[in-house]
């Protein structure tokens, strides 16, 4: 974070001439005054990123104006001087706030390592800062699955990682875009440094700008200090342009700049501020039918589209979906305190036949309300899921007879009436009894008349057995004669007639 302002407060004036000359000289603001009175004047009207103070002024002792200024709420970086040095006053200015402690005489050397030394520590507050005001990011940045697509995105993801490229990250919503930039960020050599993030998609239009570049005291209502922008907290990382798609075309022209030269102004402000970041972008759109609409910038989109990374939706990794509902169960069992055995293989079935339209982010906030309306030392059913209740009444009305876990129906099959589901097991029991009426009738449980009348109703004609008088003689012993043809009726009288 560079030091833009500094305020010097030195009463020897060929010293402050020099010193603020060769701040100036490095492109720095510089108000040079000579009484603690000058300085609360200067402290009241701006803000200062940094302040050379001596200990001995006219109108007051620095020790004492050190102490007042480390009670105010924005102070800046404080760097004591002074020709009477000692280890005693040097921990007394340490132990009331200062950053750095010079003797005079000093050389510019020693100015050039005090200013380095305050730009990384301004950074690294700035960057905690932002960290502490999102601290709902996820705790699990760890890509799961494993199916093909995952491997290959795995295998993908390290190849680009050790890169600076810039990478275009495309897929639905509840993919896992952002752990895909995570992990690049992660496994790159710019691992150390900051990890911002930007959510285009919920800023509002006239935000954005300051957003990422920053702006001046005063550059707009409401600027009452000056603010850094994303692009300076991610300094020597990685930024993450999440849903990019979602930015107005005055915005992309100016973020294809930054893109190209690494550089921009901060609103309201006029001195240029350069930049060394990796940019990684996120869209759930496909960004060549938004650059034919004319929608997005053609020139941005091939800015950012060097490395292109697709993430595949959960309906086309079937095998990730259990394994995936699987690890949910266990990591929220632990945030909720209950105790869950797993899943059944209902819901198992349940988990498979879902379309999954909200991909992985769905799945997690499914599986975490089954694991919180479970009841505890049970297992998670597929009445726990509430994913489709149309497709658990279809599963609980499929379950068959004897206990075994029912057929899943997928969501594009009809929802059989009551009469094609007698008529479909009927079918089936006679093909299993390969077309013999008898036994199939005592395989559903009914009488042959029964099964017989169920046929006529079904408009089908007799299934023929086999042997047709071997049949016919042992259902005629077991219940009466057989379902006859016309055929059938004369032959028989002919018979008695004999």
């Amino acid at each position: 974070m560079p030091i833009e302002k500094v305020i010097l407060v030195e009463d020897e004036e060929f010293l402050r001439k020099n010193l603020a000359h060769y701040l100036r000289g490095r492109r720095i603001d510089v108000a040079a005054v000579e009484t603690i009175e000058d300085a609360q004047s200067y402290l009241a009207r701006d803000n200062f990123d940094l302040m050379f103070l001596d200990l001995r002024l006219p109108d007051g002792d620095g020790t004492e104006f050190l102490k007042e200024l480390n009670l105010r709420p924005s102070k800046p970086l404080i760097v004591i001087m002074t020709g009477f040095g000692s280890v005693e006053s040097a921990v007394e200015c340490m132990r009331c706030g200062a950053f750095d402690y010079l003797i005079k005489p000093f050389s510019n050397d020693q100015i050039d390592v005090a200013l380095k030394k305050a730009e990384k520590f301004t950074h690294i507050l700035k960057v905690n800062q932002y960290f502490s005001l999102n601290e709902d990011q996820e705790s699990q940045n760890e890509l799961l699955g494993k199916s093909k697509a995952m491997d290959q995105l795995r295998q993908l993801i390290r190849k680009i990682a050790q890169t600076q490229a810039t990478v275009l990250i495309q897929g639905e919503s509840g993919t896992g875009k952002e752990l895909v930039a995570r992990a690049l960020h992660r496994l790159s050599p710019r691992s150390g440094a900051p990890f911002i993030k930007v959510n285009c998609a919920a800023l509002p239009e006239n935000l954005v700008e300051s957003e990422l570049f920053g702006h001046e005291k005063g550059a707009f209502t409401g600027a009452l200090n000056k603010r850094e922008g994303r692009f300076e907290l991610a300094h020597g990382g990685t930024i993450l342009l999440d849903e990019i798609s979602e930015i107005s075309l005055a915005m992309q022209a100016k973020l294809l700049r930054v893109l190209q030269e690494r550089e921009f102004e901060r609103v309201g402000g006029t001195r240029t501020i350069k930049v060394d970041v990796r940019v990684l972008a996120t869209t759930n759109r496909k960004l060549e039918e938004s650059v034919e609409r004319a929608e997005f910038r053609q020139d941005l989109y091939f800015r950012l589209n060097v490395v292109p990374i697709q993430v595949a939706p959960l309906r086309d990794r079937p095998e990730d979906i259990l394994f995936l509902a699987e690890n949910f169960a266990h990591r929220f069992v632990r945030k909720h305190g209950v105790n869950v055995r797993g899943l059944t293989p209902g819901a198992h079935q349940i988990l498979l036949s879902h379309k999954w339209p909200g991909n992985v982010r769905e799945l997690q906030n499914v599986v975490e309300r089954a694991v919180i309306l479970c009841e505890p030392e049970s297992c998670i059913g597929f009445e726990h899921l509430n994913v489709d209740s149309a497709a658990a009444k279809r599963q609980e009305l499929t379950a068959a007879s004897n206990g075994r876990p029912a057929e899943v129906v997928r969501e594009d099959q009809p929802f059989l009436t009551l009469y094609e589901i007698e008529k479909k097991h009927i079918l089936t029991a006679l093909d299993l009894c390969q077309q013999n009426r008898t036994q199939a009738a005592k395989l559903l449980d009914i009488n042959i008349r029964t099964l017989r009348n169920k046929l006529n109703e079904y408009k089908l004609a007799s299934p023929e057995p086999p042997t047709r008088a071997a049949s016919s003689s042992r259902e005629a012993t077991a219940d009466g004669p057989p379902f006859q043809t016309e055929r059938e009726v004369p032959a028989r009288k002919s018979a008695q007639t004999h």
